[in-house]
Order: structure tokens, then C-alpha cells, then sequence
């Protein structure tokens, strides 16, 4: 799947673009044809709820999904909104 990663603020490593990249590949398994995806992740202020967020569009003929969530870390907001994601494909597909 083509992937665009952002980083609003700050430079992401390579482990963490070489993290989402392997998880948004995996998304291969439960979309049959993508026009790709966009990942933004930035740093918020609000330390309570957590202060990474991440942001991912996946762009479906059709259907475009747009989840935005936030975590203390930004593997477990990566996670969280790919979970979301696959039920929102998952209810796409059932219509």
C-alpha cells in the first residue's frame, strides 16, 4: 500500500515510519483495491488524554475513512485508530 507519513513539529526515526509502514501494509488483507493512505502524526498539549496523535486517511474508491486518535505513545494512537479503521472497512464492506 502506498503510504504518505507526516510528522507535524518533529522528526519521526526510522523505527517508528518503519513501524506504521509494516502495520498499514497489513491493511492489504482487508481492503481489496486503496488509492493509498496518509498517516500525520503531531504532539498535543493535553498530557492527561495523551499528547501523540495520529491521524490516518485511507482513501477507498468510493469511501475515504478518517480516524484521528491519541495515546502516550505513538504506536499504541497507531494501533488504536488501525483498530478502528478495519471496523470501518468492515461496515463498508457490508453494505
Amino acid at each position: 500500500m502506498n503510504v504518505r507519513i507526516q510528522s507535524v513539529k518533529f522528526d519521526a526515526d526510522k523505527r517508528l515510519i518503519e513501524f506504521i509502514q509494516k502495520k498499514m501494509d497489513r491493511l492489504d488483507r482487508f481492503v481489496e483495491r486503496s488509492d493509498g493512505a496518509d498517516v500525520v502524526l503531531r504532539l498535543d498539549h493535553d498530557q492527561e488524554r495523551g499528547n501523540k496523535v495520529a491521524v490516518i486517511n485511507l482513501r477507498i474508491p468510493g469511501n475515504d475513512i478518517h480516524v484521528e486518535e491519541r495515546a502516550r505513545t505513538f504506536e499504541e494512537a497507531v494501533d488504536k485508530a488501525l483498530d478502528i479503521v478495519k471496523r470501518q472497512i468492515e461496515k463498508v464492506k457490508a453494505m
